[in-house]
């Protein structure tokens, strides 16, 4: 089957291609991946962890009918990762495309968000730049469960630019703040930094308990440690054991623990966690601030035979950081985060209400 029509994130004059931080070869060629050399560590042998992760236990009530659509859709789904990749791939784009087409106010919402953040564009780009997003998140489903459940798929297949700050943060005696965002291979991403060095990761509990439980047991195989955003004790545990501790900051929370700052150009209310996490600590050593980026360099529509590939970026550690001025460092963390998004913004979650508080509350935007 022909592959549904793509949104193409590289530049198109030969100016831009010559100023963007992404090679224009970075899609790859067609030619046949190479097996790999026999004795290749795996990902599960080069995995890093900070501790020996402990799961959930499994809870009786997760029987109930209430939860029995969630037990069906695991039952038709898991069993598909044990294709090949460039098959869950497809179906990736498949599931993508559909929950598009099917859900509504999902497509709605990314529509919205995108003519919020890129007016310039065409609104038939735009459209296009959407049906992307459901596209990548579909095959992030499939990204996902593979990195909890067959990871070995992926071995060989990252690389990593900027390992060095994070090397040189924690020989100076300091933890490590990787503030991360929601790209669609999210949990994959994560299973990927632990090739490079263990981490530990902050999460909001699901408001579904079985689908708490399922994720939460799914990423034991990522994280040595998960800190719930409640949870101050083991957050200031890490830091002084000078971790590496994933934290994402690019939701909508309100207004309660945050401030109005720029995102993409448009107000938003941003969250001041890292300024917070920033002064957690030695006050001699405290913990930097870096940025992670995670993007699949290989286009959606993997040939037969080859393996994707993914690329890490973390930014060098934020200077002079915190201020005391909490809109300007609000700023800058979103200049930062939107910085990375750029590289391909289809591999962002645009159907989240990034944009649905203000300054006094809620807004109508997506009404």
């Amino acid at each position: 089957m022909k592959p549904p029509e793509q949104y193409d994130p590289r530049p198109h004059s030969k100016q831009d291609i010559k100023s963007s931080p992404i090679s224009p070869n970075h899609q790859g060629t067609h030619n046949q991946s190479p097996a790999l050399p026999v004795g290749t560590p795996t990902i599960t042998e080069t995995h890093k962890r900070t501790a020996e992760a402990v799961k959930k236990p499994f809870q009786w009530h997760f029987l109930l009918p209430k939860y029995w659509g969630i037990w069906l859709l695991l039952a038709i789904i898991l069993p598909l990762i044990l294709l090949p990749l460039h098959w869950q791939f497809w179906l990736g784009r498949q599931l993508g495309i559909g929950i598009y087409k099917i859900v509504g106010s999902r497509r709605r919402d990314t529509l919205i968000n995108l003519s919020l953040a890129f007016p310039e564009k065409p609104e038939a780009e735009r459209e296009l730049m959407a049906k992307q997003v459901f596209v990548n998140q579909g095959i992030g489903v499939f990204e996902t469960l593979c990195a909890w459940f067959r990871p070995n798929v992926f071995t060989r297949t990252v690389s990593i630019s900027g390992l060095q700050h994070i090397i040189n943060a924690q020989n100076d005696g300091r933890a490590v703040i990787l503030l991360g965002a929601h790209y669609t291979m999210l949990d994959l991403g994560g299973m990927f930094c632990t090739q490079f060095f263990p981490m530990d990761g902050m999460y909001r509990p699901q408001n579904n308990s079985l689908l708490d439980w399922f994720i939460y047991n799914g990423r034991t195989s990522i994280m040595g440690k998960q800190i719930s955003s409640r949870d101050m004790r083991s957050l200031v545990s890490s830091i002084k054991a000078r971790h590496v501790i994933w934290y994402s900051p690019d939701q909508d929370y309100g207004l309660k623990q945050g401030v109005m700052a720029p995102f993409f150009g448009v107000p938003a209310a941003t969250i001041t966690a890292p300024r917070r996490l920033a002064k957690l600590g030695s006050k001699e050593h405290p913990p930097a601030i870096m940025a992670l980026h995670t993007y699949r360099q290989t286009p959606d529509s993997l040939p037969k035979g080859k393996r994707p590939h993914y690329h890490l970026t973390i930014t060098p550690a934020l200077d002079n950081y915190p201020t005391s001025d909490e809109v300007a460092d609000a700023t800058r963390i979103n200049e930062l985060l939107e910085g990375l998004i750029r590289i391909d913004p289809t591999q962002w979650m645009w159907f989240h209400r990034r944009f649905k508080n203000g300054s006094h509350g809620r807004t109508d935007t997506y009404n």
